[in-house]
């Protein structure tokens, strides 16, 4: 456990000044590709979100009880990739008896949240940093509204881009990386409230 960091603290954290996806560009493939879409990218960023807050306790509990206690360290990463994609299953079967239209509109990313590295990146953080429960559970809900945060802004941003006047040569996938900079850039103005490492 590290006492010096609450998990208040450690929730607006890993929201603004430790944001999973600006700070440290984990799960960029995903963010890129279904951010050209509003109703996507909130529907994407809610899956995230709600996947990292249960992984992340999930394999807090697995490492704590079943990996630590029977010597099973080599296997970790395994076993964390096994409890992302059986979670991942089944929120996927969950959303197309909720909402097959979100079902559709996010099409292979669903699936593709398993290998989203963002999930596996707060799996692996939590670890090496020694977090507890709570402060497992708070940093990968933080981490994965950071990761909504940013893929919706990134989508209101885009939806404006597209009308813009904006010379053909940095059309499509060069403005989209302009912007990302500019709110990666954003982000790190949070840097010095609030640091997690």
């Amino acid at each position: 456990m590290r006492p010096d960091v609450t998990p208040l603290i450690l929730f607006i954290a890993s929201i603004f000044t430790s944001n999973i996806l600006l700070s440290n560009f984990l799960g960029m493939c995903s963010f890129i590709s279904v951010s050209k879409d509003f109703k996507s990218s909130n529907g994407l960023g809610l899956a995230v979100t709600l996947t990292l807050t249960i992984t992340t306790a999930l394999n807090w509990l697995v490492y704590k009880y079943v990996i630590l206690p029977l010597k099973l360290e080599y296997l970790t990463y395994i076993v964390f990739i096994i409890v992302i994609a059986a979670v991942v299953q089944v929120l996927e079967m969950l959303i197309e008896r909720i909402s097959s239209s979100l079902y559709m509109a996010l099409g292979i990313f669903l699936p593709l949240i398993t290998v989203n590295c963002a999930i596996f990146g707060v799996a692996l953080f939590m670890q090496l940093r020694n977090y507890d429960f709570i402060q497992s559970v708070f940093f990968g809900a933080g981490s994965g509204l950071g990761w909504w945060l940013a893929i919706v802004t990134l989508a209101a941003i885009r939806k404006k881009v597209d009308v813009a006047p904006i010379p053909s040569a940095l059309k499509g996938p060069g403005i989209t990386l302009i912007t990302i900079g500019f709110m990666a850039m954003a982000f790190i103005g949070f840097s010095g409230m609030i640091s997690v490492q």
